[in-house]
């Protein structure tokens, strides 16, 4: 197994409510992230959803909220299988910061990757490309 942690900032022209949530209401989070066959936003609730390319394989992401400081943080802890295979466990914060003329957003992953399935570099990747989906669907509510 490898062990990572990587930290990626965006700014985003939004109020930092907004930004919020974009993460927290199942249908905001619906326009940009897979939608959740579970959503219950709140510490000890879980997000549970399932997708991947057409041709397979399907991914589970399965995430347990541990805290959260409503326009202030997010933390949750989440596996991600492929198939039937665990192929990560993650702790995820989401530090959201005013700025003059929006939010900044720190997003802070510590994952452990296992058995080769998965690597720091493309999770990273993935997140970073995750969060200019977000940051599209922001300008789009604007």
């Amino acid at each position: 197994s490898v062990h990572d942690t990587f930290v990626i900032e965006r700014v985003y022209d939004a109020t930092a409510d907004k930004v919020y949530a974009a993460w927290s209401d199942p249908a905001a989070k619906a326009g940009w992230f897979q939608k959740a066959e579970q959503f219950e936003f709140r510490v000890g609730g879980r997000e549970y959803s399932r997708g991947g390319p057409p041709e397979g394989p399907v991914f589970t992401f399965d995430a347990v909220y541990q805290d959260i400081v409503p326009n202030e943080r997010i933390v949750y802890t989440y596996t991600l299988d492929m198939g039937e295979t665990r192929i990560s466990v993650s702790t995820t914060t989401i530090e959201l910061k005013p700025e003059e003329g929006g939010t900044r957003l720190i997003f802070t992953e510590q994952g452990i990757y296992l058995d080769g399935h998965d690597n720091p570099a493309q999770r990273e990747q993935g997140t970073k490309e995750m969060l200019d989906t977000l940051g599209e669907a922001l300008k789009k509510q604007a």
